[in-house]
């Protein structure tokens, strides 16, 4: 069996479409989004900040960076994880995401951890 990787993180996300707070008359489609980050390496490493790219179904693409995550720069031992729920607004009714976290193993070495790209969509509009 393999030696598990000294620095890894694993980001699984799930998305929800907000119609409460969505008006595709005008464009506006809400879309909340939870993440889990999960230390599945062998180093305590802490989130330091993130970066987005949100793209719409017509090609505008937003750039995101700050400092951690909802507030937060959590610290993280090896198989811990820290989950938090953020949102975007798009101007279509599907678009994507993806990026990284900026991470700070306790040994001082930095690493990104990719954030795979996952899909924005409006109910009942892919299939």
């Amino acid at each position: 069996m393999a030696e598990a990787k000294k620095y890894e993180i694993k980001v699984t996300v799930t998305t929800h479409y907000v119609a409460e707070q969505s008006d595709a008359a005008i464009n506006r489609h809400v879309f909340a989004y939870s993440v889990e980050i999960r230390n599945t390496g062998n180093v305590t490493a802490q989130l330091i900040s993130r970066h987005w790219l949100i793209t719409d179904a017509d090609g505008q693409v937003q750039e995101v960076r700050g400092l951690g995550v909802v507030g937060h720069q959590p610290l993280m031992a090896p198989g811990q994880s820290f989950e938090y729920t953020s949102g975007c607004q798009l101007a279509t009714p599907v678009g994507t995401m993806k990026g990284s976290y900026q991470m700070t193993a306790e040994d001082g070495v930095q690493f990104e951890a990719p954030i795979p790209e996952f899909v924005l969509s409006m109910p009942r509009v892919l299939h």
